[in-house]
Formats: structure tokens, sequence, C-alpha cells
């Protein structure tokens, strides 16, 4: 406590934008450190547990693994984490930017680490980047929280973690910021520019402290762009974008027929045995499968098919071609059931998995089919990565340039553009939202570049509430009614029946008028006063839909009711734009 308070001490000092420049970097620090944990953890699991497997032959412990790993990741979370799911990494960083101020919990640092190292070493199909997203994220909210930073630096600093870690993941710096930009919703300006440079350059620096120079995806030399391919690329673009669009459908289907199950055992051993049988028959789905990737972009396809039944077939038969569908179809199958079932990890590793697959197939079909002689089939893995990416995360740009990056340089830039931009179209025909907002985006809580949309999306209907009205009953009569006027401090007074639900409204301009007359104190009752509001606010409904009523009304207070038509209180025009402008300067201060 006593370094944290010296460091306040030194950081409060310096002029604002250097403290943050301090602290981007130190977040692309933690950034880089997580990776080197993460690949290398999961990198000794996976080593021990199938070094001794068969080239040729199937291998048993594939129909095991798996299992073991989501029933040790429900375990570390039951034990070590008292039921604290680390959710799935990047919506729950999107939920936490909308909804909670970019504040994640400091178990988040390390929980999401641990049990995804269990998940993924152990064979789950599923991704590191999005833990490692969640876990820096966690660290870059806390860190801005400890040195009293605002919200706009908070969620700065979140975007710097976003971009640290998929700079020290795949080596790609560019690719890292323009992936904060893109999926986690950080405006692109001057003030958040450094800082992002410097995260993900220092990430990328402090993996090179710790693991050698090669890239995680690696192609030796891409072969240049020739225009006659460029139809090919046009429907490699297109099929990117059916498989994207099937990719979003199946995982969101089996995720959730799998959490209908409301036994977390049952869910291990429905969701163990069935992601073992397809690791039985298909070892390339085990983890992440970067190793295929490679070996897909060497042109090697005999690697993809080791330990495995397939191992003996003839590399240019039609069965490998039938082998490299299934996986593509299954891909997708298997992730979902590692993450319905209880397990931690992303989706970004599938997602490349399935784009290099459907690309490498999509290249030999074409080689084998048409009248082009020796296409280069690596580089239609990798523009398949491109597609798929771009269709599935909605990035294009990040997937362009991430491919571009691990290439080594631009020379398949023009069928990079050309196939994530069809793919992202097509996918957009079908899916307005990704896997990563779509649950955000059904409750009005998603974080967009629309300025406007981001301050409603940030403000809180129940925030806004003032239940501080002085209600009455239909019943009542004149005088009642001026004895309780007397003695509340607002001139609306709301009329509820005996089941406390709202059935109409008095304002004092309605009875002031008459209040004085003696004569009707008697005569008048409520019920012949009130009036119906001219809108209903639902304590469902989202902020733009509360200012949507607002402009449509003209009225500058609106009753609050809950489902059953039970009264809550009254939100006024004006309280709600004094919120407005504050929450529109946090966001735009940095």
């Amino acid at each position: 406590m006593r370094i944290l308070h010296q460091l306040r001490y030194y950081l409060f000092g310096l002029p604002r934008k250097h403290a943050i420049i301090l602290m981007s970097i130190a977040v692309g620090i933690a950034s880089g450190l997580v990776a080197v944990i993460l690949k290398n953890a999961v990198f000794a699991i996976q080593f021990v547990l199938t070094d001794n497997f068969a080239i040729s032959a199937i291998n048993w412990g594939y129909a095991l693994y798996p299992a073991v790993g989501i029933a040790l990741t429900y375990l570390i979370i039951r034990r070590v984490l008292k039921g604290n799911h680390p959710g799935p990494g990047i919506p729950s960083t999107l939920h936490a930017i909308s909804k909670r101020k970019g504040q994640l919990k400091r178990k988040q640092m390390f929980a999401s680490v641990i049990t995804s190292v269990f998940t993924v070493g152990f064979g789950g199909s599923a991704g590191l980047e999005a833990p490692a997203v969640q876990s820096t994220a966690s660290i870059g909210s806390n860190l801005a929280s400890a040195f009293k930073m605002n919200y706009k630096t908070r969620i700065l600093l979140i975007g710097c973690a976003a971009a640290g870690s998929l700079a020290a993941i795949f080596k790609a710096p560019i690719a890292a910021i323009i992936f904060a930009v893109e999926v986690i919703m950080i405006d692109l300006t001057t003030a958040s520019l450094v800082p992002l440079l410097m995260a993900s350059l220092s990430a990328l620096l402090t993996t090179y402290l710790f693991l050698d120079s090669d890239q995680l995806l690696r192609l030796e030399e891409a072969t240049p762009f020739e225009f006659k391919h460029i139809a090919l690329y046009v429907f490699l673009g297109i099929g990117c974008g059916v498989f994207s669009v099937y990719f979003n459908k199946i995982y969101l289907f089996i995720t959730s027929r799998i959490q209908r199950l409301k036994k977390p055992m049952t869910r291990i051993l429905i969701g163990g045995l069935l992601l073992g049988v397809l690791t039985l028959f298909f070892p390339a789905l085990y983890g992440e499968g970067y190793d295929v990737i490679n070996a897909f972009l060497r042109d090697d396809i005999r690697e993809s098919t080791l330990n495995s039944m397939f191992y003996e077939v003839a590399t240019d038969s039609w069965v490998i071609l039938a082998y490299l569908l299934g996986l593509v179809v299954l891909k997708a199958i298997a992730t979902g059931i590692t993450l319905g079932s209880g397990g931690v990890g992303g989706i970004f590793a599938p997602t490349l998995f399935m784009g290099g697959t459907f690309g490498y197939l999509f290249g030999k079909l074409a080689d084998r089919s048409l009248w082009f002689d020796s296409l280069p089939v690596g580089n239609f893995a990798l523009v398949g990565m491109a597609g798929l990416m771009a269709g599935v995360l909605h990035a294009p740009l990040t997937s362009i340039f991430l491919i571009a990056e691990i290439s080594g340089g631009y020379g398949l830039f023009v069928p990079l553009m050309i196939s994530a931009g069809i793919a992202y179209y097509t996918s957009k025909l079908f899916n307005k939202h990704t896997i990563y907002t779509q649950e955000l985006a059904e409750r009005g809580e998603l974080i967009t570049h629309n300025k406007d949309q981001a301050v409603l999306t940030l403000m809180s209907l129940q925030d806004e509430i003032e239940d501080n009205f002085t209600p009455i009953e239909p019943d009542w009569t004149l005088r009642q009614m001026v004895k309780s006027v007397s003695i509340s401090k607002r001139n609306l007074f709301p009329v509820l029946d005996h089941q406390k639900r709202l059935i109409g409204v008095v304002s004092l301009d309605d009875i002031r008028p008459i209040m004085f007359d003696t004569e009707l104190y008697d005569e008048m009752t409520v019920e012949s006063m009130m009036s119906v509001p001219p809108e209903m606010i639902y304590l469902s409904d989202r902020m733009e839909e509360v200012v949507k009523k607002f402009d449509e009304s003209g009225a500058w207070n609106l009753p609050v009711i809950d489902g059953k038509g039970q009264y809550i209180g009254f939100v006024s025009k004006s309280r709600l734009f004094t919120v407005y402008r504050q929450v529109l300067m946090d966001v735009s201060n940095a």
C-alpha cells in the first residue's frame, strides 16, 4: 500500500497525458506477461498429455481429456473463485464498459487466465485471446480506479489492454490497435492513439523477452496477387460470409441448448462426451488449432491429419477434401459445446481455424476442378482467415491488417480487402450483431461509436427515477386532496388504486382554480379531476425509448410503472438533460 501511495503521489504530480502514457505502458507490459503465461501453460499441458500419441492411429485420450478439462474448470470456479464464473471474455468486458462504467472485478485479473488454461490445455475447442483481453482489461480498469482516473481514462486503458493482448499473441501491433477501435469501440483520437500505440508496442516487446520472434501464424513467403485470380477471391468472400453466418447461428444455438441443462455436472458430462467423440475422430479440433493452420499455410495437408485415422489416406483424394469440410463444419459445433458446457475461452482462434481451413479447402477444390495451374493454396488459407474473421466479428479492418502483418507484407492486400469486405457485407445481411454484441444489443446495453446512443446506453433509468411524490386515491374528496397539497413539495400527484396501480395524475395546475372554493370541498373527487398521462414509462424501457416518449408527448414529467402497472415514481425531462450533459462530458473528456 505504501508503494501505491508513492506512485499515486508521483503520477498526480505529472501532466495528465504523461500519466496516461505511463499507465498504458504498464497495461501493455501486463498484457505481454499474460499472453506468455497463457501460451506457455497451455503448450506445457498439451505436450504432457499428447506427446506419446501414435501418429497414425486413434488415440483414446482425445475422448477423455476435454471432459476432464471442463470438469477441472468447473471445480476451480466453484472452489477457488467461489462460484464467480469469469464469463465470456469480450462480451463481459463490453458489458462492463456499457453498464458498469468500465469497472471490472479484481478476480477477473486472474480468473479467466486460470480457467482457460485448463479448458484449452485439455483440448477444449476455444481460444485464449478473449481470456487474455478480459484479464488485462481488468488490470487496466483496476489500475485506473487505484489512481482515481475518470471514466474516459478507464475505458481507454481497457482498450489498451485489448490492443496489448492481440499484439502480444499475434505479434501484429497495428491490427491490435484497430481491434481496440472496431471491437472494443474505443474512439480513435489523437489523445487515444498514442496510449494505444504504446500499449501495443510494450506488449510486443515484452513477449520478445520471453518468447522467440516467431509468429503464432507463419507464412514463409506469400505468393504475389495475380489479377486472374480475382473471381476466386470474390467467391471465397461469399463463402466466408455464408460460413460466418453458420458459425454465429450454430454457436448460439448449441450454447443455449446446453445451458438449459440446470445441473452443472450434467452439462459437463453431456458436453464432455460430445466433445470427446468429435475430438477422437477429428484430433485437429483439439485446442486452438494453430498448428493445423500453419500446416495449411505450408500446403502440408498430411500434418493436419496427425493422430487420426485419416493419416494414411492419400492426400490428393476426395476423402481428404471431405475431411477438411468436416473440420470447417464441426469446429463451430465443438466451440459451442466447449463454452456452453462450462469451459472458458473465446471464439477468436476457432474463427481463424474455420477461415483457414475453408480457404485451404476452397483453394484445393479450385486447383483440382478449374483451369488454373498450381494455385497458391496457402494464400487462400490466409485470405479465408480474414474473410471469416470479418464476417464473424464484424471487424473487416482488423482482419485485413492482422493477416497482412502475419504474412509479412501487403502483397495480398487486394484479395484481403475483396474477401473481407464481401464476407462482412454478406454476414451483416443476416446478422446485425456479432456473438460478442448480440445479447448486449438485445438488452439495449451496447456501446457504439454513435455518441448520442453511447451516452443513452451509459445512463440508467432506475437512477433517474424520483419517488418523493405524494400518492392520492381516486375516491378522495377535494378537501383531502388540498390537505395533501399543503404538505407536499411537488406539484404532481399520482392517483393509485388499492393495489398501488397508477390510474391517473393530478397536477397542481388542475386544482389551483378551485382549491380555495370551500363549497366544492366535499362534492368533487380526485377521480373527476385526474387525467391520464400522455405516456407511461415502463421500468424495462431503454433510455432511447424513454427519450422518444418525452419527444412525442411533449411532457416534462412522465410516470414510471413496472410490468404489473404498479407505480414506481416520475422521471423529469430536465433531470434527464442534466444527467445527459454530465455523461457526455465524462465520455468526451480524457
